[in-house]
């Protein structure tokens, strides 16, 4: 097996702060937990932007930058910054922080498709933002918005202007054979790096048969062109990533993701979370790759190439 690429997914735009006092919301909270993400072993650092006041997810370039220098000065980490942003912004918004800062990678959701939130509401009882609430209750009528068009326009903007590589968030198997159609436009190459989601209501439900299945589908349409990984939002988290480093794929963990270490103890840092997915993977029998190794498996451009 090859070595094992842990993506560490640091703040999202899912979670709000009245779930958990250790989700990163200003800029040097989030530099702060995704420097120490990658000296915990995570190769490559997912982010995105929150407003330092409210918490609430940004598409703003400013708070973006109020982070990536000091990742860049401080880590070698592949910098991988969301087109995804939140599913309340516009298309324009979620790419006017990677155009300027021009990553390495960018992540890239396959597909338009439903994004509930809304049972994470009932959890909470004491409120800190009176965005927060509403923000989860209204996601019973949500649809993110991502057509071909869209991504076109993203592979476009990102890959052929500004060379980056793609971190393809597949939530179902319609995703899979979008991404073939792409690759059948000559718009992206191999090796593709495919990220297997879980546990969104509106995409697939986090079942090992669904894992399985995407992992036959993707060698039927790639072959060898690819390499995968595996985030499960919630208690899923660690038991599908010990079955994709099992599989011969990578992992993503993260306070994106679930905001737990353990049932019933929410995760502290970020760290906590990638320090514990290299003891399972390494456990495995898997080696963790280096921030220059990952960039060696997925063909990035390297850091000299990006703005920040």
């Amino acid at each position: 097996m090859s070595k094992i690429m842990i993506t560490c997914a640091v703040t999202g735009s899912i979670h709000t702060p009245s779930m958990s006092p250790y989700l990163p919301v200003t800029g040097e909270e989030i530099a702060g937990q995704a420097i120490d993400a990658a000296r915990a072993g995570a190769s490559i650092l997912h982010l995105h932007a929150r407003d330092p006041e409210t918490g609430r997810p940004s598409a703003d370039p400013a708070h973006f930058m109020g982070f990536l220098p000091r990742i860049a000065r401080e880590t070698d980490a592949v910098v991988n910054i969301s087109t995804g942003g939140s599913a309340v912004m516009s298309l324009e918004d979620r790419l006017a922080a990677p155009k300027q800062a021009a990553p390495e990678m960018c992540s890239l959701n396959m597909g338009t498709m439903n994004f509930a939130l809304y049972p994470m509401a009932a959890k909470i009882t004491d409120w800190i933002h009176d965005w927060e609430k509403p923000f989860l209750d209204n996601s019973d009528d949500l649809i993110f918005k991502n057509t071909p068009r869209d991504i076109a326009q993203v592979l476009t903007e990102m890959g052929q202007k500004r060379g980056a590589r793609f971190e393809f968030e597949c939530y179902d198997m319609g995703h899979l054979t979008m991404l073939a159609h792409f690759a059948d436009r000559g718009l992206v190459e191999p090796p593709f790096f495919i990220q297997f989601v879980f546990g969104v209501l509106g995409g697939m439900a986090p079942d090992p048969e669904s894992l399985t299945h995407m992992k036959r589908l993707a060698d039927k349409l790639f072959g060898d062109g690819y390499e995968f990984s595996v985030l499960a939002a919630g208690r899923q988290q660690m038991p599908f990533a010990a079955m994709s480093a099992g599989m011969g794929g990578h992992v993503r963990v993260g306070l994106e993701d679930s905001l737990m270490i353990a049932r019933g103890a929410l995760a502290t840092s970020n760290a906590q979370q990638v320090e514990k997915v290299r003891g399972i993977v390494e456990g495995l029998g898997r080696t963790v790759a280096t921030p220059d190794e990952a960039r060696a498996m997925l063909g990035l451009k390297g850091r000299d190439g990006t703005a920040f």
